[in-house]
């Protein structure tokens, strides 16, 4: 396994940069930096420092959607691009977290923790026997008790060092997907060597993650990083809920009440992705369905902000996820937030630390 980083802008899909769009000058810029892989995912609901809730549900306000921008290589040419793309938004987050790269079926993985979370990078529109090469990942993923995995396609984005941008006609073969799957090191290691047999992807990364809920059960109390890392710099920390588009808590998806009680409550920006497929536990692998009014695909919410804060938000997510759901911790070592009160942050990454013992959230 290779040390790596990852690079996470999320921004507005009208921001622009000079005489391009926000997207076109990262994308550009990224790949003249030689970016091994890089996917654009368009949210369906987001806030942050624009203030208003973007939301595709109502097309009055769907007019400047958040999109997110990740890339990972080495740790040299991510941090270096991570202060040419910073200046590329007007407003938006910038975030850098620690990953390792598996290039190969025998590569050893993390073995001081026992969660992980593995991401694929693949052609969204590649094949394999005969199948889309995301179904039958994720059908891997399962057969060796992954607790779960849901697959996001991207509309922009790098493999293997070449551009591909989604077309509204053409197979897309090598516009980017990201196959996301967490679970126990033990699962994850018995998956990972037969993920190349299943359709060549173009990245396999690891990362630290600190499973929070599965199912509406708390598996692990809360752990909140120190709100400095080793050089007195701000480090920020990341919940995230996985669920479906059809997960209903008082007569409403469960994705809008999280994010409008996550706002209500303080919280500085949140941002929803949905993904096209995917399954958690022994249910089957699930998507789209012309019999339902709701569709039964993945969901993810993704909330950043400062451990004090997170410390407030965390009960109002544990609160709206007793009944199902995948609540997960990460810690973000470096970041940058740009804002109509100036920017707050740095894209500075000091070795790294140990995780603190959990302490109770309150």
């Amino acid at each position: 396994m290779v040390d790596a980083l990852k690079l996470s802008i999320y921004f507005g899909e009208r921001d622009r940069a000079g005489d391009h769009t926000s997207a076109e000058a990262i994308a550009r810029a990224s790949l003249a930096a030689g970016v091994r892989t890089a996917v654009l995912r368009r949210a369906i609901e987001g806030f942050g420092s624009r203030g208003a809730v973007q939301t595709e549900r109502l097309l009055t306000l769907s007019e400047d959607l958040p999109l997110v921008w990740t890339a990972v290589d080495r740790p040299g040419r991510i941090t270096a691009l991570a202060e040419t793309v910073a200046e590329l938004i007007p407003q938006g987050l910038v975030t850098i977290e620690r990953c390792g790269v598996v290039d190969a079926p025998g590569d050893p993985i993390p073995g001081d923790t026992d969660e992980l979370k593995l991401s694929i990078a693949i052609g969204r529109g590649q094949r394999a026997g005969g199948r889309l090469t995301y179904l039958r990942l994720v059908d891997h993923l399962q057969d060796c008790g992954v607790d779960g995995a849901y697959v996001m396609l991207g509309v922009d984005g790098i493999l293997h060092g070449v551009r591909g941008r989604a077309r509204l006609i053409g197979t897309n073969t090598w516009a980017p997907a990201e196959i996301v799957a967490i679970g126990n090191r033990r699962d994850i290691a018995r998956a990972v060597p037969g993920l190349w047999a299943r359709g060549a992807p173009a990245l396999v990364t690891f990362e630290r993650v600190h499973v929070l809920k599965r199912d509406g059960r708390a598996v692990a109390p809360i752990a909140y990083p120190p709100p400095t890392d080793a050089d007195g710099h701000p480090v920020w920390q990341m919940l995230t809920l996985i669920t479906r588009e059809d997960a209903v808590t008082d007569g409403e998806a469960l994705y809008v009440t999280a994010m409008r009680e996550l706002r209500a409550a303080g919280a500085r920006g949140g941002t929803v992705v949905a993904g096209v497929w995917g399954y958690s536990g022994s249910t089957a692998p699930h998507g789209d369905s012309m019999r339902r009014l709701r569709r039964s695909i993945p969901v993810v919410c993704v909330v950043i902000d400062a451990p004090d804060a997170v410390a407030r938000l965390w009960p109002v997510l544990d609160r709206l996820t007793g009944q199902g759901g995948l609540v997960t911790s990460e810690v973000v070592p470096a970041f940058r937030t740009h804002g109509p009160v100036g920017t707050h942050g740095r894209l500075h990454l000091a070795r790294p630390q140990r995780a603190v013992p959990p302490r109770d959230a309150g």
